[in-house]
């Protein structure tokens, strides 16, 4: 069986021992940096499965490692910090963050949330297509026929679960569990359907009579017929 290998980004070398002695006991290889120049550095020339994220590092912020590893491919990045007020969880996810959680953590939930991210972004096809849309998902790139469309991290992540569960009836509130995977205040129905809608306008060509994200009424949206 494949090993997965995490490249924690932390400067508490309390946290690092003790993650470090844990996730390896449970099965993964563990590598570490201390600020982001050496995260950035290891990521350019080593491979990871996933990252776990300080926000506060001893030099730069884990905010602009998350938007260069995004920008570089796309590999999961869990934000694992002190700082956990409603702009700093908002700011990591819509940097493409997949998952927060806050400081103090237990061991055993952060396993089970490392888990539920591989689980969602390790076994995915690198290419994804519906009707007049591709998404090439090792450059974060997706086009509608043939140009690039401009999409948020949010908007990016909504249209992966669309088209990665194609023929599927997802119900809003299952569609907020697949985006999100994490619980908090900010998270609502509204929101669901200001993306949806944002969404629509980007990739539909007539994004009033929609035929890729389609409503089926009382039940929720799918992807494609």
């Amino acid at each position: 069986m494949q090993i997965r290998k995490i490249l924690l980004i932390e400067d508490d070398p309390d946290v690092v021992l003790t993650l470090t002695d844990y996730l390896t006991a449970e099965g993964y290889q563990l590598d570490s940096a201390s600020g982001q120049k050496m995260a950035l550095d290891k990521l350019q020339d080593e491979h990871f499965d996933l990252v776990l994220l300080d926000i506060s590092l001893s030099d730069g912020n884990g905010f602009a490692v998350c938007s260069a590893i995004k920008q570089q491919g796309n590999i999961p990045v869990i934000f694992l910090t002190a700082m956990d007020d409603e702009y700093s969880v908002v700011t990591g996810l819509d940097m493409g963050g997949d998952d927060y959680i806050s400081k103090p953590f237990r061991p055993r939930e952060l396993l089970s949330r490392i888990n539920s991210v591989l689980r969602r972004t390790g076994n995915q096809q690198k290419i994804l297509c519906c009707g007049d849309i591709k998404v090439d998902m090792e450059k974060a790139l997706v086009l509608k026929d043939g140009q690039e469309v401009c999409l948020s991290a949010l908007e990016y992540r909504l249209l992966l679960v669309f088209l990665q569960n194609q023929g599927i009836v997802l119900s809003r509130r299952r569609l907020l569990e697949l985006i999100w995977d994490v619980t908090g205040e900010f998270i609502n129905d509204n929101t669901l359907t200001v993306y949806i809608k944002r969404l629509r306008d980007k990739i539909e060509t007539n994004p009033q009579k929609p035929e890729i994200l389609r409503t089926v009424r009382g039940l929720g949206y799918k992807a494609g017929d």
